[in-house]
């Protein structure tokens, strides 16, 4: 798998077979869409348009694309009431490497929902805070309680996005999550060396 990040939430997952482009709402933010006919669009909430993709996927469920196993997780987002479960955590399986992208949840996450994430490689938690989505502290919360080996960090302030509610700079989030970046690359192909015994903490440059 590779990882590109190009803002908000947007990240692309790439695999041998097959382009996963999650949470592509960057014509909402003021910039251009990245998915492309060819690719697989997955959202952790339901966008306003939806973007020309081979298949699209908003809801919990199973699904199983190009040797990619998904399961959609029915969760509270950040600014639901509770007991509304508006948001979808994925959790991404290819060969051995497993992947949870979060979106825009609400911190506590119940056992049940832990029980299905399960296992997790990489986890992809945006961190913008100011009550539209978790900040560091929130994202810390659930890092904790999902205990991956990679953490990638999204949805924090960018000057060439317009965010619904202004967000924390990274550097603001960071502090929050008191976790000091091991890297920051254009790209990232996870390697057997990248999983330490403490979590990584992976910077994606915003393509």
């Amino acid at each position: 798998m590779e990882f590109q990040y190009y803002g908000g939430n947007c990240v692309r997952i790439t695999t041998k077979n097959a382009v996963f482009v999650v949470d592509d709402t960057l014509k909402d933010l003021g910039a251009k869409s990245v998915t492309k006919p060819e690719n697989v669009a997955v959202f952790t909430v339901l966008p306003k348009e939806q973007p020309d993709a081979r298949l699209t996927i908003t809801d919990p469920g199973e699904y199983e694309v190009s040797e990619v196993s998904i399961f959609g997780i029915a969760a509270r987002a950040h600014m639901d009431e509770a007991g509304q479960h508006n948001a979808t955590i994925y959790k991404f399986m290819y060969d051995d490497t497993r992947v949870c992208v979060l979106g825009h949840v609400y911190p506590d996450l119940t056992e049940d929902q832990l029980e299905e994430i399960g296992v997790v490689d990489i986890l992809i938690v945006p961190v913008g805070g100011n009550g539209y989505t978790l900040d560091g502290v929130g994202a810390l919360k659930v890092i904790r309680q999902i205990e991956p080996k990679i953490v990638i960090p999204t949805h924090y302030d960018d000057k060439n996005l317009k965010y619904e509610v202004p967000q924390q700079p990274l550097a603001d989030a960071l502090k929050g999550m008191a976790m000091e970046p091991k890297e920051a690359v254009a790209k990232f192909k996870p390697k057997p060396a990248d999983y330490a015994e403490t979590v990584q903490l992976i910077i994606l440059e915003r393509q």
